[in-house]
């Protein structure tokens, strides 16, 4: 499935030419919450030429997210829209190689371009002011940490029982209750598997993992609800534990396995073999891929990411199982700790194996469990 984002960009200088600045925000298509932000003060420059930069950073921060997203850019300024539509000729010299530069962000055909009232381009208008402000303050704009997400209706379901989702001081948090999937035939064998590969069943090993967290999960009484990858192997994890709780499972595809390309099915030692340079590269930097059509651990972060804060819009204070795979887990784990990309490479994480993080209302997480196996002996 296609990922969807909508662009909100604008820009503004102060004396038309004068000190100007640019902001965008990059929202969930779906959910229409503001997933990332982008804002610079420019120096001395036009209003059209802020606003051109603007939308740049937001194309630009949409491709960060997942560069194969399609994308709709909504904008105040009729100039631009009217201009990166095509129907109106880009005149003067300075606003040509910008609109050149836009696009070539994303391929033509994934962006669409909508004039949109000021009134409904608050934030992205708040931020380009935010810049401004603080170019006039000799500095640079530093982004906030979380951005709030979309209200939706409240889910009717019992409340919690003791057990992870505890009372906090800022109320009651989102957990999830991390399960990553059970045994394939891959996993003893310690093969690259994600999601551009055979996409296996369960091992008979896996499904009695699998069936041991359900009762395990039933014990404590806590879940409240099911989230999974939609891979086969976690489809099975999933509805099994489901089954044994009542619950249906819902399908988020951000929690997909990586793409590990040409790697998949290969040992370490195999890949290490075959692709020696680009595996170094990809132990040392989060932005490597795999080879050939392998997904980086940053693209996998923002899509995690965004499928964390969906999960969480969706259901508030409550305790949500999620299954998935060793990345996307250990990413969670990661970014609730605010520690670096490499620290994943020193996670342990066994198959059918619980973590649990709690998410609080001002934007921070605990990690609350790790790698816990008890329930498989």
């Amino acid at each position: 499935m296609t990922a969807r984002f909508i662009v909100e960009a604008d820009g503004g200088s102060r004396g038309n030419p004068g000190p100007a600045g640019y902001g965008a925000v990059v929202r969930d298509g779906d959910t229409g919450q503001i997933i990332a932000e982008a804002a610079e003060f420019i120096g001395h420059a036009t209003n059209n030429v802020a606003e051109y930069k603007g939308l740049i950073a937001g194309l630009k921060a949409a491709r960060e997210l997942d560069p194969d997203a399609s994308v709709d850019v909504r904008m105040d300024s009729k100039l631009v829209v009217e201009q990166m539509s095509g129907r109106w000729k880009i005149k003067h010299p300075d606003m040509q190689p910008l609109a050149a530069e836009a696009r070539t962000v994303l391929p033509r055909s994934r962006v669409t371009y909508t004039w949109i009232p000021r009134e409904r381009n608050k934030d992205a208008d708040r931020l380009a002011n935010e810049a401004m402000d603080a170019g006039k303050a000799g500095r640079q704009w530093e982004p906030r940490t979380p951005v709030a997400a979309v209200e939706e209706p409240p889910l009717e379901t019992a409340a919690p029982k003791a057990g992870w989702a505890a009372p906090a001081d800022l109320g009651t948090p989102t957990t999830f209750v991390l399960l990553r999937h059970g045994e394939t035939p891959l996993t003893p064998e310690k093969r690259f598997s994600g999601s551009g590969g055979s996409d296996p069943e369960l091992s008979d090993k896996g499904r009695w993992q699998a069936e041991r967290a359900a009762e395990a999960l039933a014990a404590r009484g806590t879940v409240q609800a099911v989230v999974a990858s939609p891979m086969c192997r976690t489809r099975q994890t999933a509805e099994t534990v489901a089954a044994r709780l009542g619950l249906e499972v819902r399908y988020e595809e951000g929690l997909r396995e990586v793409d590990f390309g040409d790697w998949e099915g290969l040992t370490f030692a195999e890949v290490r073999e075959r692709y020696p340079d680009d595996l170094t590269a990809w132990l040392g930097s989060a932005k490597a891929k795999p080879t050939g059509s392998g997904e980086s651990f940053t693209t996998l972060t923002h899509r995690a990411g965004v499928a964390r804060d969906k999960i969480i819009a969706r259901y508030a204070g409550k305790t949500v199982l999620v299954v998935s795979h060793v990345s996307p887990i250990k990413t969670l784990v990661r970014l609730a700790l605010g520690a670096p990309p490499d620290s994943m490479y020193r996670m342990e994480l066994s198959a059918a194996s619980i973590c649990a993080v709690q998410y609080y209302a001002d934007g921070n997480a605990s990690l609350r469990l790790l790698n816990d196996t008890s329930h498989l002996r």
